[in-house]
């Protein structure tokens, strides 16, 4: 038996790209070596962009555990730069805090629920593949084996053996700075909070605002005090005493951390919450990227095909993007409907996303180090940020709004991720995002139906939703909208303006040729 689409690594990436086949008609197999979900406390929430695409397919209010829409957050930070978004008339980030576990939780429920298999216990050992698939070689519970299948995708981290097997290389830099080491305690004694909410250590007279990080002369400092009986504590630091990666971190060695990095002596015990708070040490910044992410039938996403400081929370925003992105692309390739070089635009729309996340990670961490250049550096940069249209372009950087891919369409919209919408319809009052639940493209006329759209993309009806829709009173932003299943616009026009030849030439673009 051959498999359509074997997925290797059940991590978040892994787990929603094989979500994105299902829903278009793919049932992959999903391996892993662990023998369940890690349980590792990695990242500590989601950033950007990706939570609107969480949106759009439902998944945002089991996430946060509430409903409604997402809400940009009116607070951040660049660099350690506090960035006041709430100033913004039109603030592009978002940001939720829920632990990885969680994420992993949610979408492998989700991925069952649609059908996907999950082999756990199952390690990649070899593979070899020819014009037609890739046989897998893998050891498994019950020993060696072999699957077959037509793709084979990485998402097994930024160790990938999926990577290493496909020749692929992983050029980038590597850093002995900074050390960083983080841990869930007890609420330390002594703690005291200011009027404008800021935490007061014990002997420290620096106010640190939660949730953020503030540089100090000797490093950084973060505080997030999640709950009453975990707070998160973490340091960076350069030039530190030297360390023993095989060495567990222990509190004392993030107490003296604090000290060097504060000047405060903060007494450290582990919080009692049910919950993986193991301490974590990370030494130096590893920033690499994929030459490729594709080889033959076999691709890559998430860590496999990049890693970065995780400096304001990009990863998942990235690797779940890449994972929107090439789901919808595989799943044409494998119903015949693609058009000609659709799958290779994974490649080409997202490593040079990629190469900007690498970029902004790298410039934070630049500016978190200590020194009198780094601090004249600050100044300046602070200089800048305090204005508004600097300010939003920092956000939109963070929030990975400002990604335009390639069209061919003038539209203003096109090629940027669909605008949120409230919307009247036959069936009654809606979101965009809740249209998007199916993960089908969707050509939605904002116009009522008046442009007549319909009947032009008939040829498409067996891949394409169209509906007719109001955006009354507001003023739609476009006559219509033509989005691809990971949320971007494909195509769109002004109102009064059908731009017929222009939908055609885009959903052949996009979708591959109609069906009579």
């Amino acid at each position: 038996m051959t498999n359509e689409v074997v997925i290797v690594g059940a991590g978040p990436v892994g787990l929603f790209l094989a979500a994105e086949l299902a829903l278009n008609g793919v049932r992959p197999v999903v391996l892993d070596r662990l023998p369940g979900r890690s349980g590792e406390q990695k990242a500590n929430g989601l950033v950007g962009q990706v939570i609107r695409l969480l949106d759009h397919r439902g998944l945002h209010q089991p996430l946060r555990g509430t409903p409604g829409a997402p809400k940009p957050v009116p607070r951040f930070v660049f660099g350690a730069f506090p960035l006041e978004l709430h100033r913004l008339a039109a603030n592009p980030l978002h940001a939720m805090p829920v632990p990885q576990h969680r994420i992993e939780e949610v979408l492998e429920a989700r991925a069952l629920e649609l059908g996907v298999t999950v082999l756990r216990r199952c390690e990649v050992t070899g593979f070899t593949q020819d014009p037609d698939g890739v046989t897998v070689d893998l050891q498994g519970p019950d020993g060696a084996r072999q699957l077959r299948t037509r793709y084979l995708v990485g998402a097994d981290g930024g160790r990938s053996t999926v990577r290493k097997l496909a020749g692929i290389g992983f050029p980038g830099v590597t850093s002995p700075d900074p050390v960083s080491r983080i841990a869930h305690v007890l609420p330390p004694e002594g703690l005291r909070s200011t009027d404008d909410g800021e935490i007061l250590l014990p002997g420290c007279p620096t106010p640190f605002r939660p949730y953020t990080h503030t540089r100090t002369e000797h490093g950084v400092f973060v505080i997030a005090p999640f709950n009453p009986e975990a707070v998160m504590i973490a340091t960076m630091e350069w030039g530190g005493p030297p360390v023993d990666e095989a060495d567990p971190l222990t509190l004392d060695e993030l107490r003296a951390s604090i000290r060097r990095v504060t000047g405060a002596d903060l007494p450290l015990t582990p919080a009692r919450t049910a919950g993986p708070f193991t301490p974590r040490r990370t030494v130096g910044h590893n920033t690499r990227l994929a030459e490729r992410y594709r080889e033959g039938r076999v691709l890559l996403v998430g860590d496999a095909a990049h890693v970065h400081a995780a400096t304001g929370g990009p990863g998942l925003n990235l690797g779940l993007q890449d994972a929107a992105n090439l789901g919808w692309k595989l799943a044409a390739d494998l119903r015949g409907w693609a058009p000609p070089g659709l799958l290779d635009s994974y490649q080409s729309e997202r490593r040079p996303v990629g190469e900007r996340v690498f970029m902004h990670s790298q410039a934070q961490t630049a500016l978190m180090a200590p020194g009198p250049a780094t601090t004249a550096l600050r100044a300046l940069v602070g200089e800048l940020i305090a204005h508004d249209d600097n300010l939003a372009r920092i956000a939109a950087l963070m929030a990975g709004s400002d990604v335009r891919y390639a069209t061919g369409c003038s539209h203003p919209l096109a090629g940027g991720f669909a605008p949120e919408l409230a919307l009247d319809t036959p069936d009654g009052s809606t979101r965009l995002a809740e249209l998007a639940h199916s993960g089908r493209p969707l050509l939605l006329d904002l116009t009522g139906g008046t442009l007549g759209l319909a009947d032009r993309a008939a040829g498409w009806k067996d891949r394409v939703d169209v509906l007719a829709a109001d955006c009354a009173p507001a003023q739609p932003p476009a006559g219509a909208l033509l989005l691809r299943p990971d949320g971007y616009v494909a195509w769109a026009c002004a109102p009064g303006e059908a731009d017929r030849e222009g939908l055609d030439r885009a959903l052949r673009d996009w979708f591959g040729e109609p069906r009579i």
